[in-house]
């Protein structure tokens, strides 16, 4: 809800601008300004609020684990979200950071790190994950 109120803000003000500078004859002044309004906008959104507005105000953002990982956890540090994802093929936890604009990306890659472990087969012969502490 925060984001909607954020672009009609936004498209509102370039309206404005543009509706302002048309009443002057500045046809050009204004489609050049309302632009310029726009892109800071975007920018804005793209660079800084998006992941505040998530954390803060109850956002929506979505993100995709990768093909052949399993998802283990979530968590926020600051205003970037850590996402921890386990690669059974190579037994590698991977924890990404999801930072604003996707700039500064940090990676943390643990080897050998097996968050699950597999208990001692149970009467019907079948192995059953369970997370280890």
């Amino acid at each position: 809800m925060i984001t909607y109120f954020y672009w009609a803000v936004v498209i509102a003000l370039a309206m404005g601008v543009l509706w302002l500078l048309g009443r002057l004859n500045k046809w050009k002044a204004g489609f050049i300004a309302a632009l310029i309004i726009l892109l800071v906008g975007w920018a804005a959104y793209f660079f800084h609020f998006e992941q505040v507005f998530v954390k803060r105000y109850g956002g929506v953002m979505s993100i995709n684990v990768p093909d052949g990982q399993m998802h283990i956890t979530a968590t926020w540090k600051d205003d970037n979200l850590w996402i921890e994802n386990y690669d059974p093929q190579t037994n590698t936890c991977h924890f990404n950071e999801y930072s604003k604009g996707n700039l500064l990306q940090g990676k943390v890659v643990i080897k050998n790190c097996n968050p699950f472990r597999i208990q001692a087969q149970n009467q019907a012969g079948s192995a059953v994950p369970v997370i280890s502490e």
